[in-house]
């Protein structure tokens, strides 16, 4: 173990180890804030750490607060030279529970990476929507049935409450890409004040997907122009990764079963358009497409 041992306890082919591991190779030492959620129960377990770092886990709610406070002592102390605060924490710690310490973290100015694991759900307690959960997701507070055909609704837009707050460093990522996630950490480390990444996760058990296809899955959300690979420098667009031969939703969606309800239910068909269209207008909007 150096940085984030191999002793953690996620299911094979879970995005998190990927994202965590890239992102502390790329920073090395520092001090990590964890909200409670699918990293905390895998890499913290009684008696077990999987962490080679300083590692505090935080509730739900406050893990930016907790890293404010965290880069306000060590300045404070003189200790600045110690190594740069991050808080791993999920989408649902980020982007429903979290949003208010976030919002003051960025607010205020800390001097702190920020990094939102994505896997669209509240992993750890059974998948329940979040406010990053797609469009059509089935999950077990918005099940696909006869009535709803899984979650209404778009993803809320993190990236643009993030640039609203005028957070100088903002960038998405994937697991599927590694060698971008240590780039986009590195980058971000040359900016003074919040910085905020965001990495699309596999969720085996989430996603109903095997472990083997879970890289292969989180490539194709890029490749339709689900996932949109962007990277903001004080507010200005400055990178995108482009797409040569954009896929059509249908190829990310029908391996997961959290989608496969929408190729059977009544409204299906509908809510498929609607994914596509909101791909559509990410390539759009972002130049995705090779002309």
């Amino acid at each position: 173990m150096k940085y984030f041992g191999s002793g953690h306890g996620a299911c094979p082919g879970c995005g998190l180890p990927i994202a965590v591991k890239n992102v502390l190779e790329a920073i090395g030492p520092c001090f990590v804030a964890n909200s409670t959620g699918c990293l905390e129960i895998i890499s913290s377990q009684y008696g077990k750490s999987a962490w080679g770092v300083p590692y505090i886990h935080s509730l739900f709610e406050n893990a930016a607060a907790v890293a404010a406070g965290i880069e306000a002592a060590l300045k404070a102390l003189g200790r600045t030279d110690e190594g740069p605060v991050v808080v791993f924490a999920g989408d649902g710690a980020t982007a429903d529970i979290g949003i208010g310490p976030l919002s003051g973290m960025f607010d205020r100015g800390h001097d702190v990476l920020y990094i939102c694991l994505d896997n669209e759900a509240y992993q750890n307690t059974g998948n329940q929507q979040s406010g990053l959960t797609p469009t059509g997701s089935n999950t077990t507070t918005c099940p696909a049935g006869k009535l709803m055909p899984g979650k209404p609704g778009p993803k809320k837009d993190m990236v643009a409450i993030a640039l609203a707050h005028k957070v100088p460093y903002v960038a998405t990522a994937s697991v599927a890409y590694p060698k971008d996630i240590r780039r986009k950490a590195k980058r971000a480390m040359e900016f003074e004040g919040p910085k905020y990444i965001q990495i699309h996760s596999t969720c085996v058990t989430g996603w109903g997907i095997e472990g083997k296809l879970a890289i292969p899955i989180a490539r194709l959300a890029v490749e339709t122009g689900l996932y949109p690979l962007v990277e903001y420098e004080n507010g200005k667009l400055v990178r995108v990764r482009k797409i040569k031969k954009r896929k059509p939703v249908e190829e990310y969606l029908k391996p997961q079963k959290r989608f496969r309800h929408l190729f059977k239910h009544p409204k299906g068909h509908e809510i498929i358009e609607e994914i596509q269209r909101i791909a559509d207008e990410n390539a759009a909007r972002f130049g995705l497409d090779v002309e």
